[in-house]
């Protein structure tokens, strides 16, 4: 079910969402947070439709809020808000509310929001493109647990990263760390497996790969030993090499959804190591909301007791 509303205040959505959920049939609230995703037009399709993917995990109220610029002076001094409410199979599991603002209450969307967040429950922020300077200073930031953003959204990803780390606050965390679960994983359990000291190390990857540089931070520091950063042609990153005495530990995934793993004395073995859809990165997010210790390391490059 849709509702529309058009110059319209946080009271009367509100009020909307109440009586679509009357309207089919479920008038009890069953969402275990709210989900704040700042875009624009052009990523708002994409976004919604990964938010509302993730919603079957972790049912939720999502409020995307678009800021539109006005056609004309006159009109850019006006403000106002227009709102689309969904909810049933609209919405996933929860329900969404689009909140187009113009105007001054362009700069104010937090008043907006938070008459609309779910009373006791987390609040997470995505910004899957543009996200603000310091996260956490950013007046809807300020309102989340958890605040997600894309270093793969941004032109000089490796330049962000570096601002990113300056500004860290417990709570940030990016899309560009949870892609390298996998990766994380895979190489915690080679080298159980193998149980040798590494003394050498490169990540292989694309160009200007924020995941990958965050790869080798977080390398550098849990093995205390240089990574070397090798470009290839990608697509993203493609091989971690570590060396030991006993021969090199690789996993190496050239393209496609599968990596092969070579363990020294052993006959190499496939891997399922697939790029993940951003609804399967946003699920993974919302299944901790404390803060990443291990995306503040990767992050500074050190350990955060060192950073103290």
């Amino acid at each position: 079910m849709k509702i529309d509303l058009t110059d319209t205040t946080a009271s009367k959505i509100n009020k909307a969402l109440v009586r679509g959920r009357h309207a089919i049939g479920t008038p009890a609230v069953g969402m275990v947070l709210t989900m704040v995703i700042v875009t624009d037009e052009e990523n708002a399709y994409d976004s919604i439709k990964a938010a509302e993917e993730a919603s079957h995990e972790h049912p939720s109220r999502t409020l995307v809020v678009i800021r539109r610029q006005s056609r004309t002076p006159r009109e850019r001094t006006r403000s106002r808000l227009d709102a689309e409410v969904r909810v049933g199979s609209e919405a996933g599991t929860g329900e969404t509310v689009v909140l187009r603002t113009f105007g001054e209450v362009s700069d104010h969307a937090d008043s907006v929001v938070l008459p609309l967040l779910l009373p006791d429950a987390p609040v997470v922020v995505w910004w899957p493109a543009d996200a603000p300077e310091v996260p956490a200073k950013d007046p809807l930031g300020a309102l989340a647990q958890r605040r997600i953003t894309d270093l793969y959204a941004v032109e000089h990803p490796l330049e962000a990263l570096d601002a990113r780390a300056r500004a860290y606050t417990p709570g940030d965390t990016d899309l560009a760390w949870t892609r390298l679960t996998p990766w994380r994983s895979m190489l915690a359990a080679a080298l159980d497996q193998a149980r040798v000291p590494v003394i050498s190390a490169a990540v292989e990857s694309e160009a200007d790969n924020p995941a990958a540089e965050l790869l080798a931070r977080w390398l550098e520091v849990r093995l205390k030993v240089k990574v070397d950063r090798v470009v290839t042609a990608g697509p993203v990153v493609t091989a971690v090499r570590l060396g030991t005495a006993g021969g090199e530990i690789v996993i190496d995934r050239p393209e496609g959804p599968l990596a092969t793993l070579t363990l020294p004395g052993q006959p190499p073995r496939s891997l399922a190591l697939k790029v993940r859809a951003t609804s399967e990165l946003i699920a993974e997010e919302l299944r901790r909301l404390d803060a990443d210790e291990m995306y503040a390391i990767a992050l500074r490059g050190q350990d955060t007791e060192e950073h103290s």
